[in-house]
């Protein structure tokens, strides 16, 4: 942290509106440092001051660029040690850009953050992300942490459930804050063509051939072999899968020799993670969400509804507040690869009139429900109550 870095006492004295500190291992690309950024970016356009530590990465520019101020600390972290230093590190952080709320967004960060705040005498928030599993008494003391906050903020209704049930956290400290897409950035109107054709010849995608995307992580849970059965069940030839995401190498292998070894009438391609994922959703003809563990909100499924795609996602987790079945997409049990293929079939044979229906419904139900400013109207309102400033425009979540 240079000194120009610091803001001075004499600039904290003139300024009127709050300051906050949002902290998170790493600023690389996800649905959490996606979220960070875009509330930084609006803490800075609503005259606040906006500050993120994390460990760094290559959303740190994107931040800066936003008017945001950004502090390298090793906090992906999770050695004792290093945790305890880091209380003291964040401590400074908070004097020196006179913070007056910390907002902690995951684990590890969140246990130096609240101890940093504590000391410090400031307000102190979280963000839930997931139903985070706990099979030990250790495990589910780790991940308490993030039940520690003034106002707990959950992503969906799903995880705030999750939040009461578990932790056993008051049900009107629990505030759901759904995550929200860019309707700039995901807007099908505003996606130059030869955006998604340089992408297809990138791909090695066939001409007029029917797509199915599954993009995310490259990672068991999220049903990549599910869909491959699923495919099998299809029989159908004249179609492409693509998989898109990075993750564990062996995985990866293990993916492809699943593939080789099924007798499949229609093509599969994996691919790395994708820069352009509003190309990549106008190449699909139905975007899948296979996860077979729910998933705490479901992103990728939400943009995809964004761009006027069909999606199709697992009947659990976050998928359940976010998908209108038969009107948006379809929802399909965890695991079944049967009932997905039957998703498939019926997403793949929409007439021309009803994909185009469709895809109004899709769009105009994520405009109404699951946009960016939305979601950080809801946060920057919940800081202001914490502070005394107004009333929260909605009520906690019910138990």
């Amino acid at each position: 942290m240079s000194d120009a870095e610091i803001i001075t006492a004499d600039a904290r004295a003139e300024r009127r509106q709050p300051a906050v500190l949002q902290v998170l291992p790493r600023l690389v690309t996800g649905g959490v440092e996606r979220g960070t950024v875009d509330l930084a970016a609006a803490l800075v356009a609503e005259g606040w001051t906006a500050v993120v530590a994390s460990a760094g990465g290559p959303m740190v520019r994107e931040l800066e660029r936003a008017g945001a101020y950004h502090v390298e600390l090793p906090l992906a972290s999770k050695n004792p040690l290093v945790m305890s230093a880091n209380v003291g590190r964040l401590a400074r952080v908070i004097d020196n850009y006179g913070i007056d709320i910390v907002h902690a967004r995951s684990r590890a960060p969140a246990w130096s953050a609240r101890a940093a705040a504590k000391r410090a005498g400031v307000r102190f928030v979280t963000t839930f992300h997931n139903a985070y599993g706990g099979a030990s008494w250790l495990k589910r003391r780790y991940n308490a942490v993030m039940a520690g906050g003034e106002r707990v903020i959950a992503i969906s209704e799903f995880v705030a459930n999750h939040v009461i049930a578990t932790y056993g956290v008051p049900a009107e400290r629990v505030i759901v804050v759904p995550r929200g897409v860019d309707l700039v950035r995901f807007d099908p109107e505003h996606t130059a063509p030869d955006r998604f054709v340089r992408l297809a010849r990138e791909w090695g995608l066939p001409d007029g051939v029917p797509v199915v995307l599954l993009p995310g992580r490259l990672t068991r849970w999220k049903g990549h072999h599910v869909l491959i059965e699923a495919l099998r069940l299809l029989d159908r030839a004249g179609l492409h899968c693509l998989i898109v995401g990075s993750g564990d190498e062996r995985y990866r292998r293990e993916l492809e020799r699943d593939i080789a070894r099924r007798p499949l009438k229609c093509s599969i391609g994996i691919v790395d993670e994708c820069r352009d994922m509003a190309a990549a959703y106008m190449l699909a003809d139905v975007v899948v969400s296979a996860s077979t563990d729910p998933e705490g909100f479901g992103r990728v499924i939400v943009e995809a509804q964004a761009m006027g795609r069909p999606v199709i996602a697992t009947s659990h987790g976050g998928a359940m507040e976010t998908v209108v079945p038969g009107e948006t997409g379809w929802l399909v049990p965890p695991g079944r690869a049967d009932a997905l293929a039957t998703a498939l079939a019926e997403a793949l044979d929409l007439s021309p009139e009803a994909r185009r229906a469709l895809a109004e419904r899709a769009i105009a139900h994520v405009r109404a429900h699951f946009t960016v400013a939305r979601m950080t109207g809801r946060t920057i309102a919940i800081y202001r109550e914490l502070l005394g400033m107004d009333a929260l425009a909605e009520g906690p979540v019910a138990a």
